[in-house]
């Protein structure tokens, strides 16, 4: 016999799993967007490729592509046979993570009969064995009549999980001897556990587009690349985001960038502001480089500051960030300027008014940190700039996360 409260619970498992099977597409502004955290711009990485990946020449650019916070959607390389052709992504997330909700934006298709197109979508986690799943959601996804839209998938388990496996299987029979595999991103809502700090930004790494060493004390980092350009960045939870330039022509560079378990940096880079690219190393303790730092400066006067992390849509600064703003506000105590400014920048989110008012207030908060600290009130002021002095594209979450920062400038 089954207890009424049994009955319910599984009456209610009924209507989710009918939820998820067949899913319809919301609008943008519909949907009340929070934290991606199933993002590269959060410290998701990308770790196991499978199912027909090989056969489809679908590489680790490729599980970044899906979670670069750009609804663009890609195609995976073509390949001539069936229709039915499925690709899992296995991502490992910086901490515990409880998932309420997943979308996919832009759900498209062009006009081309020999195109597959992703239809089904499953989303599974694991806690604490990457190779031992649980299914979190599943979805067959219906096509977008416009740009702009997105579907979301409510889970059916709600269990924190550290491993997140996405399984994406085409659905359109094809009229043609080639198929395309094509998919814009995987976005999953909730919260995270605080996710402490890595100490992994110290070596050489040598690879696809990479040549270069860092060094770390703290959370902060400075280095060089490609023997002709030096770094400096910061590091908030397991991420570096870092800015650069070449010696001599002032080429600028951007990069957001982790090391996984294996002691391997994966992340993506821009150039003069071009589009980022895949950015990957192994370690190579013998690489011969050129830094000028020898020795990784002190935050304060002239840092550009990623990883003082708010609240989504907040000024409130999260406890996380202590780390940082204790070394920050060391440094700003031993200087010797008279006036010091703290500028807040954002991201393109948001009208134009909303995030000048975003940057002041969060630039007002990290004074107001900082004093707690010890800097003298009487030499420190804030100024809010908003998304007017953009260092990255705003198209994706790589970029938008490199936009978020915090400028200190001394007179």
């Amino acid at each position: 016999m089954m207890h009424l409260g049994t009955y319910s619970n599984y009456i209610k498992s009924l209507l989710l799993a009918a939820i998820v099977t067949h899913v319809a597409p919301i609008t943008a502004k519909e949907h009340q967007q929070g934290v991606d955290y199933i993002s590269f711009a959060q410290g998701a990485i990308p770790v196991v490729i499978e199912g027909d990946a090989n056969g489809l020449k679908v590489g680790m650019e490729q599980a970044l592509l899906a979670i670069d916070g750009n609804d663009g959607s890609f195609v995976l390389t073509p390949k001539p046979g069936a229709a039915q052709t499925s690709v899992v992504f296995v991502y490992k997330l910086p901490a515990l993570t409880l998932f309420k909700e997943f979308a996919i934006p832009s759900v498209l298709e062009t006009p081309s009969p020999s195109q597959t197109f992703v239809r089904k979508v499953e989303i599974a986690g694991s806690d604490s064995d990457p190779k031992q799943f649980r299914v979190l959601a599943t979805a067959t996804l219906v096509t977008h009549s416009a740009k702009g839209q997105t579907t979301t998938i409510p889970a059916t388990l709600e269990t924190p999980v550290r491993w997140v496996r996405v399984t994406l299987e085409g659905g359109i029979d094809i009229q043609r001897d080639k198929t395309f595999f094509e998919f814009s991103e995987i976005i999953g809502y909730g919260s995270q556990e605080s996710v402490p700090l890595s100490q992994d930004f110290q070596g050489k790494w040598k690879g696809r587009g990479a040549l270069l060493e860092l060094k770390q004390e703290g959370a902060s980092v400075s280095g060089c690349y490609d023997r002709v350009g030096d770094l400096k960045g910061t590091v908030s939870g397991n991420l570096l985001r870092a800015t650069g330039k070449t010696r001599k022509g002032a080429i600028s560079s951007t990069f957001m960038l982790a090391v996984d378990d294996q002691g391997k940096i994966t992340g993506v880079r821009s150039t003069n502001g071009a589009p980022f690219r895949f950015y990957s190393g192994d370690a190579s303790p013998n690489l011969k480089t050129e830094c000028s730092e020898q020795r990784v400066p002190a935050l304060g006067c002239g840092s550009i500051i990623h990883g003082i992390n708010f609240d989504f849509d907040s000024a409130t600064i999260k406890a996380e960030s202590a780390p940082l703003l204790d070394t920050l506000s060391t440094g700003l105590k031993a200087s010797a300027a008279s006036k010091i400014t703290v500028t807040g920048h954002t991201s393109s989110e948001g009208s134009d008014a909303y995030n000048d008012k975003l940057s002041q207030r969060r630039a007002e908060a990290v004074v107001a940190a900082v004093v707690g600290r010890g800097v003298d009130a009487m030499r420190i002021s804030a100024v809010g700039r908003g998304e007017t002095q953009p260092i990255a594209d705003n198209s994706t979450g790589s970029g938008r996360s490199l936009n978020r920062r915090v400028e200190i400038v001394c007179h």
